[in-house]
């Protein structure tokens, strides 16, 4: 009888621990959903429940192979954008709780609406799928896409016909291209490698790996020391032009209220980088040093009667002209030269 007593108040305890336990992940969870809309920003404290902090000894975030105790939003291990985490909780019980969590990171300071007005209209070849896309004086350095028709061309503003043209193989999606000094490179979609041409001749030069961390070609500009390459993600890598396999730095981007990847066509002007996001008519204004989004353009009255067409018809070319962005998208039948207001 003595044994079925302690082995009936060892069950009854073990219950009671469980359902303790399943509380303490349940008020977290409920926590970490409330705040994932909100966000976070940087210096924040995580606000944890009281059923959580009264039952625990201790508390860690992990972040793949980092850890930290500190129950703060350092920029250490997180960065701009979604973050996935796991929280594991060390109970007074004796057990260890996990439970995975998204927290989103946002930037302080709300990013402006930036205003413009089209000043001036150029045709554009409505066949090329453009990827990338550069002006350099009069000229135009353009990176069309799609298995069996992608190549790099130049052709001169206000014209359609190439001047001069190389071809890529069949098995390539040729994405974002730039101009850096007397060379231009270009990313490819799914090949995990990189071009680099004679800027004068569209020779192809050699070809380069991506670094581990890029899961793909996507967008791509020069800031004067080095490459800057999007792969899709929230990140933008810093690559160095003599090594484009290797990252110099990376950062994440996100805005006020809102997460930004699928990053797409990138350009640098002026200290800022501007990228397209891939199917929303917009150009965001990108501060390299952190990754914040200062400002953002909507191209929606541009890219409408393009995408109204065809939904893969996106707005997807940056490019200055003096102060004035020229655009331009997928298959679209017009360059547009915009002045910033």
């Amino acid at each position: 009888m003595k044994n079925k007593i302690i082995t009936g108040f060892a069950a009854l305890l073990l219950f009671v621990s469980c359902k303790n336990d399943e509380k303490i992940l349940n008020s977290l969870v409920d926590y970490n959903n409330s705040m994932e809309a909100k966000g976070y920003h940087f210096g924040d404290k995580l606000d944890l429940p009281k059923e959580v902090l009264d039952n625990a000894e201790a508390i860690s975030i992990s972040f793949g192979d980092k850890e930290t105790s500190n129950l703060m939003v350092d920029s250490k291990y997180f960065t701009l954008g979604d973050n996935a985490v796991t929280f594991n909780i060390k109970t007074k019980g004796g057990e260890t709780l996990y439970q995975d969590a998204t927290i989103n990171v946002y930037s302080k300071s709300p990013e402006q609406s930036l205003n413009y007005e089209v000043v001036a209209e150029y045709p554009h070849n409505p066949a090329n799928f453009v990827q990338g896309f550069q002006i350099d004086g009069t000229t135009i350095y353009e990176s069309e896409g799609q298995y069996g028709s992608s190549r790099l061309i130049t052709y001169k503003i206000g014209d359609t016909l190439p001047i001069k043209e190389t071809k890529q193989a069949e098995d390539i999606f040729s994405e974002g291209s730039t101009i850096a000094g007397d060379k231009i490179y270009q990313l490819t979609w799914k090949n995990k490698k990189g071009l680099s041409y004679d800027k004068s001749t569209l020779k192809l030069l050699s070809e380069f790996p991506y670094p581990d961390m890029m899961v793909e070609g996507w967008g791509l500009t020069y800031d004067g020391k080095n490459l800057i390459a999007s792969d899709g993600t929230k990140n933008l890598y810093f690559l160095n032009p003599s090594d484009p396999s290797k990252i110099v730095r990376y950062i994440s981007v996100a805005g006020n209220s809102s997460v930004y990847d699928q990053l797409n066509e990138l350009e640098f002007y002026k200290g800022f980088i501007y990228a397209n996001v891939w199917h929303k008519p917009i150009i965001l204004k990108i501060n390299p040093a952190n990754g914040e989004v200062v400002g953002k353009f909507d191209f929606t009255k541009l890219a409408e009667p393009f995408t109204e067409a065809d939904s893969e018809n996106v707005l997807n070319g940056i490019a200055f002209k003096g102060d004035n962005m020229v655009v331009t998208g997928k298959k679209w039948s017009k360059i547009y030269e915009v002045a910033i207001k």
